[in-house]
């Protein structure tokens, strides 16, 4: 297709990439944007350097890839060099959505889902209620100088319902909201509907501010897949390591550095918001075990980071779109299912707390997540609804003061907001994991 000259390393990426946003305001149509765009990222290597551009004129690829190998030198050793030498060769065509494709669902039908949904959130306390409905599909393409010519397609749609609950002196916000890659199972029953209302208004009336202190803790899959990506799953990412001996020490391969009951995954494969079949390097996706019975026994690599470690990629070169070159992300992060059930978990708690949802976690070594609802476990049992701003801990000591694990695995994606890392936000990305039981954390 591409006519790849001799003395350089050089590949193509493309994507075709249609979304539609749509949102509602306390009923009111507020936004509906249908958008497409195809753009190509090119790159050349001459074993010194990168070179690199950006077109939205897809037919002058050639001409990009002419004019960076002006800029680079011919190099007779390129494809021994390390890095090169371990970007893979794949041929596949892999489209997986054609046949349940978002773009041929009218959008009608994607603004009457959250139209009468909406209609039903109601409740005497909710002050504001914001509707959204979210897809994207995106035709990736990927060709290299070695001859990878890779072809396949990614798809996401979602719906979004925050609510703005106030009682008395009291506010609080909370979403519910459902990711898939299929829109037919994107409803909600009316149960459903009126559960999660439930939840909000008892909370909002009920709720009392805990005594900062240290206690076990409980948290639902959702603050588990929270906790897993922004505790361990960034700390695994190797570009963090580069040129930072006392880290590369800190995480040497083999160390024990959790409880032994602690399995960590992180994987391309699972279809949702983190499905990655090839990463943007051409890699294919590997299933990783970055923390297997305790034991650090993996992490994240470009082609680049790799060859710095002496190490294999693992298909987690990515970028956000093709105005940005590759770096080192993750994909599907979650921690795997152990054997208790959820009452197994709480059972020795005399008072603790459960952590049922999050507004946002962050971390590296010290990693804080910042609850929104949550409840006091007493003698065994949830309790009353409870006011958390934070809970926080050190990665590592936390890491191993995991003493339960549930056998309720979620694998979670998401359509709102998305992973950030230096200028690359939001990138798709799924997290999940199971029910955990920790055995104590600074509560706040």
């Amino acid at each position: 297709m591409y006519k790849f000259k001799k003395g350089f390393y050089s590949d193509v990426r493309i994507e075709d990439r249609t979304t539609t946003r749509l949102e509602l305001r306390n009923g009111v149509l507020h936004g509906a944007k249908v958008t497409s765009e195809k753009k190509a990222f090119v790159r050349v290597y001459d074993g010194k350097m990168w070179y690199y551009t950006s077109t939205d004129d897809v037919g002058a690829v050639q001409d990009a890839l002419d004019k960076l190998y002006a800029y680079a030198q011919p190099n007779a050793d390129i494809d021994s060099d390390p890095v090169v030498s371990r970007f893979q060769v794949n041929r596949d065509e892999r489209l997986v959505f054609t046949d349940r494709c978002v773009k041929d669902i009218p959008v009608e039908r994607k603004l009457a889902l959250i139209t009468e949904t909406a209609k039903k959130l109601t409740s005497p306390l909710c002050a504001f209620l914001a509707a959204q409905y979210l897809d994207r599909y995106s035709l990736y393409e990927f060709y290299s100088s070695k001859g990878a010519s890779i072809k396949y397609d990614f798809q996401t749609c979602g719906v979004a319902y925050g609510m703005a609950f106030t009682y008395g002196e009291e506010s609080m916000q909370e979403q519910l909201s459902k990711a898939r890659t299929d829109f037919s199972e994107l409803s909600y029953t009316d149960e459903e509907l009126k559960e999660f209302v439930s939840r909000c208004e008892d909370f909002i009336q009920n709720a009392v501010p805990v005594t900062a202190g240290s206690y076990p803790v409980v948290l639902a899959p959702i603050a588990t897949g929270v906790f897993a990506h922004e505790s361990f799953g960034h700390k695994s990412e190797s570009d963090f390591m580069l040129g930072d001996e006392a880290m590369a020490k800190e995480w040497a391969l083999g160390k024990r550095v959790a409880s032994p009951i602690l399995t960590i995954r992180e994987s391309g494969v699972f279809e949702g918001s983190g499905y990655v079949p090839y990463d943007d390097e051409g890699t294919a996706a590997t299933d990783t075990y970055l923390i297997k019975d305790g034991v650090l026994t993996g992490r994240l690599h470009s082609a680049a980071t790799a060859a710095a470690l002496g190490e294999t990629p693992t298909g987690n070169a990515r970028a956000v779109s093709c105005d940005f070159e590759p770096i080192v992300r993750m994909t599907t992060t979650f921690v795997e299912a152990g054997e208790s059930t959820l009452e197994e978990l709480l059972a020795p708690i005399k008072h603790g707390y459960y952590i049922w949802s999050v507004k946002h976690g962050s971390g590296m070594s010290t990693f804080t997540i910042a609850p929104n609802i949550a409840y006091e476990i007493v003698d065994g049992k949830i309790g009353k609804p409870a006011k958390i701003a934070v809970i926080t801990g050190n990665v590592f000591e936390t890491l191993g003061l995991i003493d339960g694990v549930g056998r309720d695995r979620e694998i979670l994606s998401f359509v709102t907001g998305g992973c950030g890392k230096l200028e690359q936000f939001p990138l798709n990305v799924g997290m999940g994991g199971p029910h955990i039981r920790i055995s104590k954390m600074n509560v706040q």
